[in-house]
C-alpha cells in the first residue's frame, strides 16, 4: 500500500561541502519504505549558483509540493532554492541557514568561542577538502571507522565559490522550517546551530549525533522530515 503522502509531497535531499548525495541512502531507504517520493541532488559544490541550480533541476521535474533537505553547506543551498514556488517546506540538518548576503564564510569567520575550528585545508586551487587524518573525529565521530575512512578518501573538494557564495532571499522568511540540531557537531557547532534555527523560526528538534547524523541516526531524520512532509496535507 502506497503511503497516501506519496500524492503530497516529494522529497529532494540536498547533500553538504566534502562529501556527496550516497550519505543520503539510508535516509533515503527509510523514505522511500514508508512511500516516499525521493530524489536525491548531485550538486557540484563548485559554486552557490550551480548547486542551486542543480537543485532546481531536479525540483522542476516534481508535480507534489516539495520537502527541500539540506545537510550543512547544503542549507545555503535550499535556503535560495527554496524560493522555488513548487517547494513547500525546508528541513535543515546540522546546516547552515543564512540570512540575506550571509555565505557559509561570513557566518564561520567568528568562531564560536572555546570551540575548535574546523580542520579545513586547500585542496587545489580554489578549492577545500578536510584534513583526512582528523576527518572522523571531526565530521563523523559518532560513525564507524571504517565508512568514516571511506568517507574521508572519497572527498569531493569543496569550491571556495561556494563557500563564499552570499544568499539573496532566505527562503526561511516565507517557508515554514524544521531544524534538527545534531547535539555533538564538531563541524557546525550546537550554539551556532541553535542560534540559526531560532532566528529562522524552525521547529527544532535536537538529537546527539555528530555532524554525519544522516548517516550516523538515519531514523531520527528521516523522522523530522516526514514531519514537515505531514504539515503539507
Amino acid at each position: 500500500m502506497v503511503h497516501l503522502a506519496t500524492a503530497l509531497a516529494s522529497i529532494v535531499l540536498v547533500h553538504g561541502g566534502f562529501v556527496d548525495g550516497s550519505g543520503w541512502e539510508d535516509v533515503y531507504k527509510i523514505l522511500k519504505k514508508d512511500g516516499y517520493d525521493v530524489s536525491i541532488v548531485q550538486n557540484p559544490t563548485t559554486s552557490l549558483a550551480d548547486d542551486v541550480a542543480a537543485t532546481k533541476r531536479i525540483i522542476a521535474t516534481k508535480q507534489q509540493p516539495v520537502i527541500l533537505v539540506g545537510h550543512s553547506y547544503g542549507g545555503v543551498v535550499i535556503t535560495e532554492a527554496g524560493n522555488d514556488p513548487k517547494v513547500a517546506a525546508l528541513v535543515y540538518i546540522a546546516a547552515f541557514a543564512p540570512d540575506k548576503g550571509e555565505s557559509v564564510g561570513s557566518i564561520i569567520k567568528d568562531p564560536v568561542p572555546g570551540t575548535t575550528p574546523p580542520p579545513i585545508q586547500p585542496a587545489g586551487e580554489g578549492f577545500l577538502g578536510l584534513d583526512k587524518a582528523k576527518f572522523h573525529e571531526a565530521f563523523a565521530a559518532d560513525v564507524k571507522k571504517d565508512k568514516a575512512d571511506f568517507m574521508a578518501n572519497s572527498q569531493v573538494p569543496w569550491g571556495v565559490n561556494a563557500l563564499n557564495g552570499a544568499v539573496t532571499e532566505p527562503a526561511w522568511k516565507t517557508k515554514p522550517s524544521w531544524y534538527l540540531v545534531a547535539t555533538t557537531d564538531r563541524m557546525i557547532p550546537p550554539p551556532a546551530q541553535q542560534a540559526m534555527s531560532k532566528r529562522a523560526g524552525s521547529t527544532v528538534v535536537e538529537v546527539a549525533g555528530s555532524h554525519a547524523i544522516y548517516v550516523s541516526k538515519p531514523q531520527a531524520v528521516a523522522s523530522i522530515i516526514k514531519a514537515a512532509a505531514q504539515s503539507t496535507k
